[in-house]
């Protein structure tokens, strides 16, 4: 097939269809985990029936954990509700080929219920929310995520055979910034960077990090949904990619005691005509007015939030001092202690959020960024000062350090009832409350190694 620029259009769908060239399109939506779910159509049924129409997907897929295992305490669904369907309906701007996987083009669905209400507790949905928020003051969002993974010369399936025990990481030292480190990785990264562009992303660099066998490609900011839909479709081709390989790479927020994977989440606003909301050349470090409360909106909610920035158990690993993961609620101008960075000028003047690890589901991320924002617009937050040195020693509050006191700030924030509605805050809270349940049944090998014998 020859080289073409995606996204598609539908007529270009249909065409490449009557050529043979595109025999499957995939219907997915994100999980509340960040991972695409859906189904593969033969690409004439899809055109004939499911593009206009949508599909059924059983609405379990929205309350279920990691495993895929049904659990208590969903409001939406249950077996008392009988665990029913709802529709995901493909939003035709997201159609794009899919190099990866040969004769292949995506989609990606939103979710609605049957009457045709959409199924809030949905992340697209819960992020479609906050920009129609942004919307009503005549401005639009722009973020880039910035995912880092670790490779390894291992399959996927002898790294779960071995229990992720003894793998061989692509690299055996630190390879950041190196060129000749990220040359024995090259084969890979250059497949994974080339299928993004073909799939339609503008990617922008690839480069080392300091784990072994750790790697970041950097793709250029867009507006925030895009974005967001963009960063899943990376991630499940960055593995599929990998697998083809015979190798495997994780996202995974902290892996071992080195660098956890990061995914530093970078925001700024436009108005109706285009110009940047949040800078002024003439404020200090470059901020409008308005971005003084928008950031100061970041501080005050970040605790409350970071459920939605660090959702699992192991993401709370990440925050050690000296990690390059922040520790405490601070801002500083290109200070990368802080948890809230401020860099760039003009159109590239943003915010950066580095609470994030690279399990983080994006659309949440950013709609809390954006909600945390307003609140701080609407109720003319003042701004604390900057930190400038080593926030790391510094006096300020500290992020959570695990996932149960994110979901005790969560369940009593009074912010996300406002921004998200009762019912995402309970959906989100019990995620959190299924997640900490079945980390504190398991027993681990850490415990086994230190209390088997010695203890």
């Amino acid at each position: 097939m020859a080289e073409r620029t995606a996204p598609l259009s539908v007529d270009e769908l249909r065409v490449l269809v009557d050529r043979g060239e595109i025999d499957t399109v995939t219907l997915a939506f994100t999980d509340m985990q960040g991972r695409l779910q859906g189904k593969r159509f033969s690409a004439r049924h899809f055109l004939d029936d499911v593009l206009d129409h949508g599909t059924e997907g059983c609405n379990y897929l929205l309350a279920v954990d990691v495993d895929l295992n049904t659990v208590d305490g969903y409001a939406m669904s249950s077996w008392e509700r009988g665990y029913g369907d709802f529709a995901m309906h493909g939003d035709n701007s997201t159609l794009r080929l899919v190099p990866w996987n040969p004769g292949t083009a995506m989609i990606t669905a939103d979710l609605a219920w049957h009457d045709g209400s959409p199924v809030v507790a949905s992340p697209r949905q819960i992020l479609r929310r906050q920009l129609d928020r942004l919307a009503e003051r005549g401005w639009s969002a722009y973020t880039g995520t910035e995912l880092e993974f670790i490779v390894f010369q291992d399959s996927y399936e002898q790294a779960w055979d071995r229990g992720y025990r003894g793998m061989t990481p692509a690299n055996q030292y630190n390879v950041d910034y190196s060129i000749l480190g990220t040359g024995r990785v090259e084969p890979l990264l250059r497949r994974i960077r080339n299928e993004m562009a073909q799939a339609g992303m503008l990617v922008e660099s690839a480069k080392g990090e300091c784990n072994l066998g750790q790697h970041e490609i950097a793709f250029r900011y867009d507006e925030a949904l895009l974005t967001c839909d963009q960063h899943v479709v990376y991630k499940t081709g960055a593995k599929e990619i990998a697998a083809q390989a015979g190798q495997s790479l994780t996202f995974m927020a902290k892996y071992d005691e080195r660098e956890g994977n990061s995914c530093h989440i970078h925001l700024s606003l436009r108005d109706e005509k285009g110009t940047p909301v949040l800078a002024d050349e003439e404020g200090q470090y470059g901020m409008s007015a308005t971005m003084r409360h928008f950031l100061a909106g970041q501080l005050a909610a970040l605790r409350e939030f970071t459920l939605l920035y660090a959702p699992n158990i192991n993401s709370y690993k990440r925050f050690q001092p000296g990690s390059f993961a922040p520790t405490a609620v601070a801002w500083g101008p290109d200070n990368r202690t802080c948890a809230m960075r401020i860099v760039g000028h003009g159109l590239g003047h943003r915010l950066e959020n580095r609470v994030p690890g690279g399990d983080v589901n994006p659309y949440l991320a950013v709609a809390g960024m954006i909600a945390a924002g307003l609140h701080g617009i609407d109720q003319k937050l003042e701004l604390e000062e900057a930190c400038t040195g080593n926030a790391y020693t510094g006096d300020a509050v500290h992020v959570p350090a695990t996932l149960r006191e994110a979901t005790e700030l969560w369940e009593h924030s009074a912010i996300a009832r406002e921004a998200f509605g009762e019912d995402v805050v309970a959906h989100y809270l019990n995620m959190a409350h299924v997640e900490q349940q079945a980390y504190d049944k398991a027993v681990t090998d850490w415990e086994r190694y230190r209390s088997f014998e010695r203890m």
